[in-house]
Protein backbone atom coordinates (compact mmCIF):
# COMPACT_ATOMS: atom_id res chain seq x y z
CA UNK A 1 0.00 0.00 0.00
CA UNK A 2 1.24 3.12 -0.93
CA UNK A 3 0.67 6.39 1.64
CA UNK A 4 1.30 9.86 0.50
CA UNK A 5 2.28 12.52 3.29
CA UNK A 6 0.68 16.32 1.98
CA UNK A 7 3.74 18.59 3.44
CA UNK A 8 1.85 21.66 1.67
CA UNK A 9 -1.21 22.74 0.44
CA UNK A 10 -0.13 22.20 -2.87
CA UNK A 11 -0.37 18.80 -2.75
CA UNK A 12 -4.61 18.31 -3.26
CA UNK A 13 -4.25 19.89 -6.32
CA UNK A 14 -0.70 18.60 -8.19
CA UNK A 15 -1.01 16.81 -11.33
CA UNK A 16 -0.09 13.44 -10.15
CA UNK A 17 0.06 12.24 -6.08
CA UNK A 18 3.23 10.68 -6.35
CA UNK A 19 6.51 9.93 -8.71
CA UNK A 20 5.09 6.34 -9.71
CA UNK A 21 1.92 7.35 -11.03
CA UNK A 22 3.89 10.35 -13.25
CA UNK A 23 5.66 7.51 -14.38
CA UNK A 24 2.75 4.96 -15.48
CA UNK A 25 0.99 8.12 -17.24
CA UNK A 26 4.18 9.01 -19.41
CA UNK A 27 4.63 5.42 -20.24
CA UNK A 28 0.99 5.48 -21.46
CA UNK A 29 1.05 8.52 -23.21
CA UNK A 30 4.56 7.40 -25.11
CA UNK A 31 2.90 3.71 -25.63
CA UNK A 32 -0.19 5.81 -27.67
CA UNK A 33 2.48 8.19 -29.46
CA UNK A 34 4.53 5.31 -30.99
CA UNK A 35 1.15 3.17 -31.65
CA UNK A 36 1.02 4.39 -35.27
CA UNK A 37 4.59 3.05 -35.69
CA UNK A 38 3.29 -0.23 -35.13
CA UNK A 39 0.45 -0.42 -37.31
CA UNK A 40 3.09 0.86 -39.84
CA UNK A 41 4.67 -2.19 -39.04
CA UNK A 42 1.87 -4.63 -39.36
CA UNK A 43 0.47 -2.61 -42.76
CA UNK A 44 -3.29 -2.10 -41.00
CA UNK A 45 -4.38 1.45 -40.88
CA UNK A 46 -8.11 0.10 -40.32
CA UNK A 47 -7.43 -0.38 -36.64
CA UNK A 48 -5.48 2.87 -35.99
CA UNK A 49 -8.95 4.42 -37.47
CA UNK A 50 -10.83 2.73 -35.13
CA UNK A 51 -8.52 3.99 -32.08
CA UNK A 52 -8.80 7.46 -33.58
CA UNK A 53 -12.68 7.31 -33.54
CA UNK A 54 -12.65 5.93 -29.91
CA UNK A 55 -10.17 9.12 -29.12
CA UNK A 56 -12.77 11.34 -30.57
CA UNK A 57 -15.48 10.06 -28.19
CA UNK A 58 -13.07 10.40 -25.74
CA UNK A 59 -12.73 14.35 -26.71
CA UNK A 60 -16.67 14.93 -26.31
CA UNK A 61 -16.63 12.53 -23.41
CA UNK A 62 -14.19 14.63 -21.34
CA UNK A 63 -16.22 17.83 -22.64
CA UNK A 64 -19.63 15.67 -20.96
CA UNK A 65 -18.28 14.49 -17.93
CA UNK A 66 -17.60 18.04 -16.66
CA UNK A 67 -21.43 19.15 -17.52
CA UNK A 68 -22.91 15.74 -16.10
CA UNK A 69 -20.17 14.15 -13.74
CA UNK A 70 -18.60 17.47 -12.10
CA UNK A 71 -21.18 19.90 -12.44
CA UNK A 72 -24.44 17.16 -12.24
CA UNK A 73 -26.30 18.72 -14.81
CA UNK A 74 -27.27 15.99 -17.34
CA UNK A 75 -27.49 16.69 -21.01
CA UNK A 76 -29.07 14.76 -23.89
CA UNK A 77 -28.53 16.54 -26.49
CA UNK A 78 -24.46 17.28 -27.27
CA UNK A 79 -24.83 15.54 -30.44
CA UNK A 80 -26.51 19.27 -31.51
CA UNK A 81 -23.54 21.00 -30.48
CA UNK A 82 -20.75 18.63 -32.20
CA UNK A 83 -22.74 19.24 -34.94
CA UNK A 84 -22.75 22.70 -34.74
CA UNK A 85 -18.95 23.10 -34.47
CA UNK A 86 -18.51 20.26 -37.20
CA UNK A 87 -20.79 22.70 -39.88
CA UNK A 88 -18.88 25.64 -38.12
CA UNK A 89 -15.69 24.55 -38.79
CA UNK A 90 -16.59 23.40 -42.53
CA UNK A 91 -18.03 26.81 -43.64
CA UNK A 92 -14.97 28.68 -42.33
CA UNK A 93 -12.85 26.26 -44.27
CA UNK A 94 -15.01 26.62 -47.42
CA UNK A 95 -15.12 30.68 -46.38
CA UNK A 96 -11.03 30.05 -46.71
CA UNK A 97 -10.23 30.23 -43.17
CA UNK A 98 -6.80 28.70 -42.36
CA UNK A 99 -7.45 25.31 -40.21
CA UNK A 100 -5.71 26.49 -37.33
CA UNK A 101 -7.83 29.12 -36.83
CA UNK A 102 -11.12 27.50 -38.01
CA UNK A 103 -10.60 24.54 -35.89
CA UNK A 104 -10.16 27.09 -32.66
CA UNK A 105 -12.80 28.75 -33.57
CA UNK A 106 -15.87 26.26 -34.32
CA UNK A 107 -15.29 24.91 -30.81
CA UNK A 108 -15.93 28.50 -29.48
CA UNK A 109 -18.72 29.03 -31.77
CA UNK A 110 -20.48 25.84 -30.70
CA UNK A 111 -19.44 27.01 -27.05
CA UNK A 112 -21.10 30.39 -27.45
CA UNK A 113 -24.43 28.50 -28.94
CA UNK A 114 -24.52 26.31 -26.39
CA UNK A 115 -24.63 28.55 -23.30
CA UNK A 116 -27.34 30.71 -25.46
CA UNK A 117 -29.63 27.68 -25.84
CA UNK A 118 -28.64 26.68 -22.04
CA UNK A 119 -29.55 29.98 -20.24
CA UNK A 120 -33.25 29.72 -20.74
CA UNK A 121 -33.26 26.40 -19.14
CA UNK A 122 -30.54 26.47 -16.38
CA UNK A 123 -33.56 26.91 -13.62
CA UNK A 124 -34.56 22.99 -14.46
CA UNK A 125 -33.09 20.29 -12.77
CA UNK A 126 -32.85 16.17 -13.38
CA UNK A 127 -35.19 15.19 -15.78
CA UNK A 128 -36.56 18.30 -17.06
CA UNK A 129 -33.00 19.70 -17.70
CA UNK A 130 -31.88 16.33 -19.53
CA UNK A 131 -35.59 16.51 -21.68
CA UNK A 132 -35.13 20.00 -22.62
CA UNK A 133 -31.51 19.37 -24.00
CA UNK A 134 -33.06 16.09 -25.61
CA UNK A 135 -35.60 18.72 -27.33
CA UNK A 136 -32.44 20.77 -28.82
CA UNK A 137 -30.87 17.28 -30.00
CA UNK A 138 -34.18 16.51 -32.00
CA UNK A 139 -34.17 20.10 -33.86
CA UNK A 140 -30.82 20.16 -34.78
CA UNK A 141 -31.54 17.81 -37.78
CA UNK A 142 -34.79 20.06 -38.56
CA UNK A 143 -32.15 22.89 -38.69
CA UNK A 144 -29.75 21.71 -40.79
CA UNK A 145 -32.49 21.04 -43.46
CA UNK A 146 -33.96 24.29 -43.32
CA UNK A 147 -30.23 25.66 -43.78
CA UNK A 148 -29.58 23.57 -46.58
CA UNK A 149 -27.75 26.23 -48.82
CA UNK A 150 -25.11 26.27 -46.24
CA UNK A 151 -25.36 22.88 -44.75
CA UNK A 152 -26.14 20.95 -47.80
CA UNK A 153 -29.25 19.38 -46.29
CA UNK A 154 -30.56 16.18 -46.68
CA UNK A 155 -27.94 15.68 -49.70
CA UNK A 156 -24.87 16.33 -46.98
CA UNK A 157 -22.02 18.04 -47.52
CA UNK A 158 -18.51 16.94 -48.09
CA UNK A 159 -15.49 18.24 -45.22
CA UNK A 160 -12.10 19.96 -46.54
CA UNK A 161 -9.34 18.15 -45.86
CA UNK A 162 -6.87 19.86 -42.89
CA UNK A 163 -4.33 21.93 -44.44
CA UNK A 164 -1.81 22.71 -41.59
CA UNK A 165 1.19 25.27 -43.26
CA UNK A 166 0.35 23.62 -46.80
CA UNK A 167 0.28 19.72 -45.46
CA UNK A 168 -2.54 18.26 -46.42
CA UNK A 169 -4.29 15.91 -43.93
CA UNK A 170 -6.71 13.16 -45.03
CA UNK A 171 -7.91 10.17 -43.32
CA UNK A 172 -7.72 8.22 -45.91
CA UNK A 173 -4.54 9.34 -47.64
CA UNK A 174 -2.35 9.63 -44.29
CA UNK A 175 -4.40 8.48 -41.62
CA UNK A 176 -1.10 8.33 -39.28
CA UNK A 177 -0.89 12.06 -39.50
CA UNK A 178 -4.14 12.41 -38.68
CA UNK A 179 -4.23 10.75 -35.61
CA UNK A 180 -1.44 12.79 -33.69
CA UNK A 181 -3.68 15.78 -34.53
CA UNK A 182 -6.65 13.92 -32.83
CA UNK A 183 -4.29 12.60 -30.19
CA UNK A 184 -2.76 16.75 -29.92
CA UNK A 185 -6.61 17.92 -29.34
CA UNK A 186 -6.97 15.21 -27.03
CA UNK A 187 -4.24 16.28 -24.89
CA UNK A 188 -5.18 19.81 -24.99
CA UNK A 189 -8.81 19.35 -23.59
CA UNK A 190 -6.96 16.71 -20.86
CA UNK A 191 -4.63 19.33 -19.59
CA UNK A 192 -7.76 22.46 -19.75
CA UNK A 193 -10.06 19.98 -17.70
CA UNK A 194 -7.42 18.57 -14.92
CA UNK A 195 -6.70 22.20 -14.51
CA UNK A 196 -10.27 23.24 -14.20
CA UNK A 197 -10.69 20.78 -11.62
CA UNK A 198 -7.49 22.24 -9.82
CA UNK A 199 -8.94 25.54 -9.85
CA UNK A 200 -11.99 27.33 -7.91
CA UNK A 201 -14.21 27.19 -10.50
CA UNK A 202 -14.18 23.46 -10.51
CA UNK A 203 -14.55 23.03 -6.94
CA UNK A 204 -17.39 25.29 -7.47
CA UNK A 205 -19.09 22.63 -10.25
CA UNK A 206 -18.64 19.60 -7.51
CA UNK A 207 -20.24 22.36 -5.26
CA UNK A 208 -23.67 22.32 -7.13
CA UNK A 209 -23.52 18.56 -8.06
CA UNK A 210 -23.54 18.06 -4.47
CA UNK A 211 -26.02 20.49 -3.20
CA UNK A 212 -27.22 24.02 -5.11
CA UNK A 213 -28.39 25.57 -1.57
CA UNK A 214 -25.48 24.38 -0.08
CA UNK A 215 -23.21 26.31 -2.81
CA UNK A 216 -25.63 29.41 -2.81
CA UNK A 217 -24.85 29.93 0.50
CA UNK A 218 -20.90 29.73 0.17
CA UNK A 219 -21.30 32.46 -2.52
CA UNK A 220 -21.69 30.15 -5.24
CA UNK A 221 -23.35 32.22 -8.95
CA UNK A 222 -25.39 29.47 -9.50
CA UNK A 223 -26.55 30.63 -13.21
CA UNK A 224 -22.54 32.22 -13.79
CA UNK A 225 -21.41 28.83 -12.61
CA UNK A 226 -23.93 26.15 -14.83
CA UNK A 227 -23.20 28.49 -17.46
CA UNK A 228 -19.66 28.28 -17.64
CA UNK A 229 -19.56 24.45 -17.15
CA UNK A 230 -22.32 24.46 -20.31
CA UNK A 231 -19.46 26.79 -22.78
CA UNK A 232 -16.57 25.06 -21.78
CA UNK A 233 -18.51 21.60 -21.88
CA UNK A 234 -19.96 22.59 -25.40
CA UNK A 235 -16.15 23.78 -26.68
CA UNK A 236 -14.90 20.13 -26.33
CA UNK A 237 -17.88 19.04 -27.75
CA UNK A 238 -17.37 21.42 -30.95
CA UNK A 239 -13.79 20.99 -31.61
CA UNK A 240 -14.95 16.59 -31.63
CA UNK A 241 -17.73 17.53 -33.55
CA UNK A 242 -14.63 19.18 -36.07
CA UNK A 243 -12.57 16.40 -36.05
CA UNK A 244 -15.82 14.07 -36.22
CA UNK A 245 -16.30 15.57 -39.72
CA UNK A 246 -13.36 15.06 -40.39
CA UNK A 247 -12.90 11.56 -40.15
CA UNK A 248 -16.03 11.03 -41.61
CA UNK A 249 -15.24 13.29 -44.80
CA UNK A 250 -19.15 13.69 -45.45
CA UNK A 251 -21.82 14.76 -43.05
CA UNK A 252 -25.65 14.79 -43.33
CA UNK A 253 -28.16 15.96 -41.42
CA UNK A 254 -28.58 12.14 -39.85
CA UNK A 255 -24.48 12.09 -38.71
CA UNK A 256 -25.40 14.04 -35.36
CA UNK A 257 -28.54 12.52 -34.31
CA UNK A 258 -30.59 11.81 -30.85
CA UNK A 259 -29.07 7.99 -30.73
CA UNK A 260 -25.25 9.72 -30.62
CA UNK A 261 -26.41 12.27 -27.96
CA UNK A 262 -28.15 9.36 -26.19
CA UNK A 263 -24.81 7.42 -26.80
CA UNK A 264 -22.66 10.19 -25.74
CA UNK A 265 -24.38 9.96 -22.07
CA UNK A 266 -24.67 6.47 -21.15
CA UNK A 267 -20.84 6.34 -22.40
CA UNK A 268 -19.93 8.25 -19.55
CA UNK A 269 -22.07 6.45 -17.11
CA UNK A 270 -20.34 2.79 -18.08
CA UNK A 271 -17.00 4.56 -17.97
CA UNK A 272 -17.95 6.36 -14.31
CA UNK A 273 -19.07 9.71 -13.70
CA UNK A 274 -17.14 12.29 -12.13
CA UNK A 275 -14.00 10.77 -13.06
CA UNK A 276 -11.69 11.77 -16.44
CA UNK A 277 -10.71 8.00 -16.08
CA UNK A 278 -14.18 7.72 -17.00
CA UNK A 279 -14.14 9.81 -20.21
CA UNK A 280 -11.84 7.19 -21.44
CA UNK A 281 -12.60 3.76 -20.35
CA UNK A 282 -16.69 4.82 -21.45
CA UNK A 283 -15.32 5.82 -25.18
CA UNK A 284 -13.43 2.69 -25.38
CA UNK A 285 -16.49 0.59 -24.77
CA UNK A 286 -18.56 2.34 -27.02
CA UNK A 287 -16.29 2.85 -29.81
CA UNK A 288 -14.93 -1.04 -29.74
CA UNK A 289 -18.76 -2.54 -28.97
CA UNK A 290 -19.51 -2.15 -32.62
CA UNK A 291 -16.39 -3.50 -34.06
CA UNK A 292 -16.73 -6.34 -31.72
CA UNK A 293 -20.43 -7.47 -32.15
CA UNK A 294 -19.77 -7.02 -35.80
CA UNK A 295 -16.56 -9.60 -35.39
CA UNK A 296 -18.35 -12.09 -32.83
CA UNK A 297 -21.43 -12.35 -35.72
CA UNK A 298 -19.06 -13.11 -38.42
CA UNK A 299 -16.80 -15.27 -36.71
CA UNK A 300 -20.59 -17.14 -35.31
CA UNK A 301 -22.08 -17.06 -38.85
CA UNK A 302 -18.77 -18.87 -40.04
CA UNK A 303 -18.51 -21.70 -37.25
CA UNK A 304 -21.97 -22.47 -36.90
CA UNK A 305 -23.90 -21.71 -40.12
CA UNK A 306 -26.15 -19.78 -38.66
CA UNK A 307 -27.56 -16.01 -39.26
CA UNK A 308 -27.34 -13.21 -37.22
CA UNK A 309 -27.93 -10.22 -39.03
CA UNK A 310 -30.65 -9.06 -36.34
CA UNK A 311 -31.72 -5.62 -36.47
CA UNK A 312 -31.39 -3.91 -32.90
CA UNK A 313 -28.84 -6.18 -31.90
CA UNK A 314 -26.07 -3.82 -30.99
CA UNK A 315 -29.10 -1.65 -29.65
CA UNK A 316 -29.85 -4.37 -27.15
CA UNK A 317 -26.53 -5.53 -26.35
CA UNK A 318 -25.22 -1.84 -25.38
CA UNK A 319 -28.72 -1.53 -22.97
CA UNK A 320 -28.34 -4.56 -21.78
CA UNK A 321 -24.21 -3.21 -20.74
CA UNK A 322 -26.27 -0.38 -19.41
CA UNK A 323 -28.64 -2.02 -17.11
CA UNK A 324 -25.94 -4.38 -15.54
CA UNK A 325 -23.48 -0.51 -15.02
CA UNK A 326 -26.26 0.71 -13.19
CA UNK A 327 -28.12 -2.00 -11.57
CA UNK A 328 -24.07 -3.37 -10.02
CA UNK A 329 -21.82 -0.78 -10.50
CA UNK A 330 -23.55 2.93 -10.41
CA UNK A 331 -19.75 3.69 -10.54
CA UNK A 332 -18.94 2.47 -13.57
CA UNK A 333 -15.89 0.88 -14.86
CA UNK A 334 -13.13 3.68 -12.96
CA UNK A 335 -15.36 2.68 -10.27
CA UNK A 336 -14.80 -1.01 -10.43
CA UNK A 337 -11.23 -0.11 -10.76
CA UNK A 338 -10.96 1.92 -7.54
CA UNK A 339 -12.57 -1.07 -5.60
CA UNK A 340 -10.20 -3.37 -6.67
CA UNK A 341 -7.06 -1.55 -6.07
CA UNK A 342 -8.68 -0.76 -2.68
CA UNK A 343 -9.23 -3.93 -1.74
CA UNK A 344 -5.91 -5.39 -2.37
CA UNK A 345 -4.08 -1.95 -0.95
CA UNK A 346 -6.02 -2.31 2.19
CA UNK A 347 -6.56 -6.62 2.95
CA UNK A 348 -7.78 -7.47 5.03
CA UNK A 349 -9.10 -4.45 6.53
CA UNK A 350 -11.17 -3.12 3.40
CA UNK A 351 -15.06 -3.15 4.32
CA UNK A 352 -17.79 -3.74 1.56
CA UNK A 353 -19.58 -0.02 2.64
CA UNK A 354 -16.24 1.85 1.96
CA UNK A 355 -17.72 2.86 -1.68
CA UNK A 356 -21.04 3.68 0.06
CA UNK A 357 -22.06 7.03 -1.05
CA UNK A 358 -23.61 9.20 2.37
CA UNK A 359 -26.28 11.25 2.41
CA UNK A 360 -26.56 13.00 5.48
CA UNK A 361 -25.01 16.29 3.78
CA UNK A 362 -28.10 16.46 1.31
CA UNK A 363 -30.60 17.04 3.53
CA UNK A 364 -30.56 20.58 2.73
CA UNK A 365 -32.16 19.89 -0.69
CA UNK A 366 -35.52 18.71 1.01
CA UNK A 367 -36.45 21.91 1.66
CA UNK A 368 -36.70 22.62 -2.84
Amino acid sequence: MRFVFKTDYDADIRWFKHGPQFFWYMLALGLLLVLPLYFVWIGNAYLLGEITAVIIFTIVGMGLMLLTGQTGLASLGHAAFMAIGCYANILLLNAGVPWLIAFPLSGLIAGIAGTIIALPVLRLHGVYLALATLAMSILTGDFIVLFDDYTGGVAGIAVPDISIFGYTINKYANPYAFFYVVVAVMLIVLAAYRNILRAPSGRAFAAIRDSEISAKAMGVNLTKTKATSFFLSCVAAGWAGALFGHSATYVTHETFDVIMSITLLLMIVIGGLGFIHGAFFGAVVVGILPVAIANMRSWASAAFDVNLTIPGLESLIFALIVMGFILLEPMGLYGRWLKIRTYFELFPFYRKDMFRRQKSYQKTERVQ
